[in-house]
């Protein structure tokens, strides 16, 4: 009886399936077609943050696939799309079309406070335009850090003014535009007096000696002075 079921296999098929055969093993574990391939390396490229290299795409997926000729077939599929994918050093990874970027961008607006020592200054050279760091701080009474300057500056409040025909030529600090049309003034002849300051209840009481304007930035006669004290 079992000579006549060992006729039965044929001793081909018999060794083909012999225990540790590579042919055998291959056969357990045949790679899934292209179109497959393709899906698998789009899902694994959509999923991970940062760039992924050919080998550790190798690695996640099924034996016997070829993730660069998958790459291949995703390139062209992703061409003129709103996502592209890109080589990015010796790994890739899907980006936004250059084009579209600006969609992507989003505007905040950011609040910042301004330390006292801004306030204080910003309000001397608005007051007292032109003024040079030194009479500043002759009017503070303390020395003024150059990153207050330089954050009126940054926010478009104070920008240079022309320099100062006297030893040394200091530069001088005016207001800007944009500083007058975020406080809804035509000039700075505009500003508040030191009454009506106090009077809307933004002056304390207690500060003794306040900036104000020491002349009429529009008049003539001064403008004519001025002239004479300052170079483009």
């Amino acid at each position: 009886m079992s000579d006549d079921f060992d006729d039965l296999i044929d001793p081909d098929d018999a060794n083909a399936h012999a225990v540790g055969d590579p042919m055998a093993q291959d056969s357990l574990f045949d790679a899934p077609i292209m179109a497959e391939q393709e899906r698998m390396v789009e899902a694994i490229l959509f999923a991970t943050a940062e760039p992924v290299t050919l080998k550790e795409l190798s690695d996640r997926l099924p034996h016997g696939c070829d993730p660069a000729e998958a790459i291949v077939h995703l390139r062209k599929r992703y061409e003129g799309r709103g996502v592209h994918l890109v080589k990015v050093g010796d790994a890739y990874a899907f980006r936004t079309a250059a084009d579209l970027a600006y969609l992507m961008q989003k505007e905040t607006v950011e609040v910042r406070k301004l330390s006292r020592a801004a306030i204080e200054t910003l309000a001397i050279i608005a007051y007292h335009q032109p003024v040079t760091r030194a009479e500043i701080e002759e009017i503070r009474g303390v020395s003024v850090s150059r990153g207050t300057i330089d954050l009126l500056i940054e926010i478009e409040w104070v920008r240079l003014g022309r320099r100062r025909m006297t030893p040394g030529r200091p530069v001088t600090f005016v207001v800007t535009q944009t500083f007058l049309d975020h406080f809804g003034l035509e000039s700075a002849r505009d500003l508040p007096g030191i009454k009506e300051l106090r009077a809307a209840g933004l002056l304390d009481n207690r500060i003794g000696q306040v900036p104000g304007p020491t002349s009429d930035p529009e008049d003539p006669d001064e403008a004519e002075g001025q002239t004479e004290m300052f170079e483009d």
